[in-house]
């Protein structure tokens, strides 16, 4: 039996299509959307919507944390985009929280243009990855994914899990999409409680898949954003006290360690799958 895994895609069809070729499945560990690429900054929905300079100063203030102020820079940037481009229902006037109605029916007005701009932006995305999976491919949520619309895009031969299992070759493989809560607000953040119920209901499994990694130090820092990515101490008790034989997953483009063993347990960052485009093969 062999199987690919990749996670981290972030809007790289293109290699996405060829990730199956000679294997049985494909696992797909999440981060399909691409928001904001930190490496090229005329890539994703936030410069196709804001340009290249914006988006390196949002990365700038990001990557040196200052996330209160990324935020603001951002609002701004939204208020300047609606009031020129007359997005929200009402007109440009409304959309810059002007004449029509009170300031909170204005906000509103705000909020809902700029989310069914990112919305549309992410729906085609999501067109164009769905169609490039193989068959069959089992996947889960990464935590800038939009889970409700996948039902929309998931075509047959495409299995999506989330704190379920699936068999595979006579291995069970467990599935936990999505991310824990930070100061970043990605779409698909979770509070610690709901995630820790996902992974416990698994159960015992031979292949523990999922986006975030267990909370290890080594594998949750990235050495080119100089932070620790959030890691769940949910998944490392269940790696200690379950001792499946491989845990799988990605979000740390850049870790420290890419491979460690924890107990029983090989634990291994399959890559940052848009930078490189090939994925993590598993065979036996």
């Amino acid at each position: 039996m062999r199987v690919h895994v990749v996670s981290d895609v972030h809007g790289n069809s293109r290699d996405l299509a060829r990730a199956g070729e000679g294997a049985d499945a494909l696992v797909c560990l999440g981060d399909l959307v691409l928001f904001l690429d930190y490496a090229d900054h005329g890539r994703g929905i936030f410069p196709d919507l804001f340009g290249a300079e914006n988006a390196g100063r949002l990365v700038e203030l990001r990557t040196a944390r200052r996330f209160a102020e990324a935020r603001e820079f951002g609002a701004r940037l939204w208020d300047r985009l609606l009031g020129e481009a007359g997005e929200a229902p009402g007109g440009s006037e409304g959309a810059a929280g002007g004449a029509r109605g009170t300031d909170g029916d204005a906000e509103e007005r705000r909020r809902a243009a700029r989310h069914r701009m990112i919305e549309e932006a992410v729906r085609k995305q999501y067109a164009e990855l769905f169609a490039a999976f193989p068959q069959p491919t089992y996947a889960t949520y990464g935590n800038v994914d939009v889970p409700r619309l996948w039902p929309e895009y998931a075509r047959p031969g495409t299995t999506v899990l989330d704190g379920q299992r699936v068999e595979m070759g006579g291995r069970v493989f467990g599935f936990v999409g999505g991310g824990l809560r930070t100061p970043m607000r990605t779409p698909y953040e979770i509070d610690d409680e709901t995630y820790a119920e996902k992974v416990a209901a698994l159960g015992e499994v031979d292949v523990l898949c999922s986006h975030i990694p267990p909370e290890v130090p080594e594998l949750c820092y990235d050495t080119v954003a100089r932070r620790f990515e959030r890691g769940s101490s949910a998944l490392l008790d269940a790696i200690r006290s379950t001792r499946p034989r491989y845990a799988l997953f990605g979000h740390v483009h850049q870790p420290l360690s890419r491979r460690m063993r924890v107990g029983a347990t090989e634990c291994v960052n399959v890559g940052h799958f848009a930078a490189h485009g090939t994925p993590w093969v598993l065979e036996w």
